[in-house]
């Protein structure tokens, strides 16, 4: 064989990953689904598993779209109308009314000029910044940003790189100040929700310091946001970060259509300039299918559903079985981060017992990810759990006993 010895590579490279404790294993595989029921919320069932329905507190579906009826006849109607797939690149023929139709509700959704969708928020995140960091750019990022964000600044070619503590704004001034003189263009990115914590960047402080400091550079301080964990979970009217911090409109907008909103793809959101120039310039954009007509069509009705009454009341329930969530922890003598978001850490910090606990879980109709050394730091091992507001109190409770009992 040709290519035996690449082989006998690779498979080391997973035997080492494996012996490491880092490599993703076999993955669970979903044979079925039923919406939620009353008090009992949405169940799943799972490759030899056999007949045994699963609870699953590890789904960024934070709303609960991917299995709202409206939200699957939207898409099973247009797939009726214009077929499974795209048929081709956008520029050539493969723009539909329906992705259109997405572009402008998502704009407007967040008050910006314009807005275009991607295959994925990772390809959004990957085609904005490598389209905008030219060789007088200097990009500024959190230490704990995606590894979207992390892969774009490798990807690009800055004038200079700088990262700054996770949250710390004194160091992030200081690292635009560095940058004065240095760059035409300053990038500061970040997450706006922290996927791993559920905590999140305080944007209204980092929009007034890059604001502060814009004069200093030629095409601006731009402010990019990856907030593909709070659009529809986070602020009064689920616009996330910005709405909760109070925060003026970040320069660049990125979020996702696969999480809370239930479907597929990712999207950015800002100027007319700057959608115009995307559009032209971003390979991920240029010479990837988009998403399906069909899949536009679900994520606009999930996001006519939560600019709507119905909406508000997805995004009330949400956030109260978060905190009964968290209290529940509390109450049980566990330790979690405060916060508004649905992610609800549980802060096990000890590698053993975060394996033994998700065994638990999972033992019991739980499934949950667990975070353990080394791929977190030692001492910082957790369970990271996602709160939906399609799960019920009754759900809920199920899951606090499941833990009591294994700390009995």
């Amino acid at each position: 064989m040709p290519h035996d010895r690449l082989d006998a590579t690779l498979a080391g490279h997973v035997a080492g990953l494996q012996e490491a404790g880092t490599a993703k294993g076999a993955e669970t595989v979903v044979v079925g689904a039923s919406a939620p029921d009353g008090t009992r919320g949405p169940r799943f069932e799972l490759a030899g598993q056999g007949d045994r329905q699963f609870i699953r507190m590890n789904s960024n579906s934070y709303l609960g779209m991917g299995l709202h009826g409206d939200v699957i006849g939207a898409e099973e109607a247009t797939a009726a109308r214009f077929g499974a797939g795209p048929g081709a690149v956008r520029f050539i023929s493969g723009t539909y009314d329906t992705h259109l139709r997405l572009e402008a509700s998502l704009a407007g959704f967040h008050g910006r000029d314009a807005g275009m969708i991607f295959s994925a928020a990772y390809t959004a995140i990957l085609g904005t910044i490598t389209s905008l960091v030219t060789k007088e750019t200097v990009l500024i990022s959190d230490a704990l940003n995606h590894n979207c964000i992390i892969n774009a600044m490798r990807l690009s070619r800055p004038v200079g790189k700088a990262i700054y503590p996770h949250l710390d704004y004194a160091a992030l001034e200081e690292a635009i100040v560095a940058a004065k003189g240095t760059a035409k263009r300053a990038l500061v990115v970040t997450d706006g929700v922290f996927s791993m914590r559920g905590d999140h960047a305080e944007l209204d402080h980092i929009m007034d310091i890059a604001r502060c400091h814009d004069d200093a550079f030629e095409d601006n301080c731009v402010v990019v946001v990856d907030d593909s964990h709070g659009v529809g979970a986070f602020g009064p009217s689920g616009r996330g970060t910005e709405e909760y911090c109070n925060s003026a409109p970040v320069d660049i907008l990125v979020g996702t259509l696969g999480k809370a909103l239930g479907v597929n793809g990712g999207y950015v959101v800002g100027s007319d300039a700057l959608i115009d120039f995307l559009r032209e310039s971003a390979p991920m954009y240029i010479y990837s299918n988009p998403i399906t007509p069909a899949e536009a069509a679900a994520a606009n009705k999930s996001v006519q559903i939560l600019d709507s009454p119905e909406g508000m009341r997805l995004l009330e329930n949400l956030r109260a079985l978060t905190a009964r969530f968290q209290q529940g922890l509390l109450a049980l003598g566990l330790e979690t981060i405060p916060g508004d978001h649905p992610v609800v850490p549980l802060m096990l910090r000890d590698t053993d017992r975060t394996h033994a606990t998700v065994k638990h879980l999972f033992a019991n109709g739980v499934l949950a990810t667990g975070l353990a050394f080394p791929v977190v730091p030692r001492g910082d091992e957790e369970i990271r759990f996602q709160v939906n507001a399609d799960h019920t109190e009754g759900d809920i409770d199920t899951v606090l006993g499941i833990l009591e009992s294994f700390n009995e």
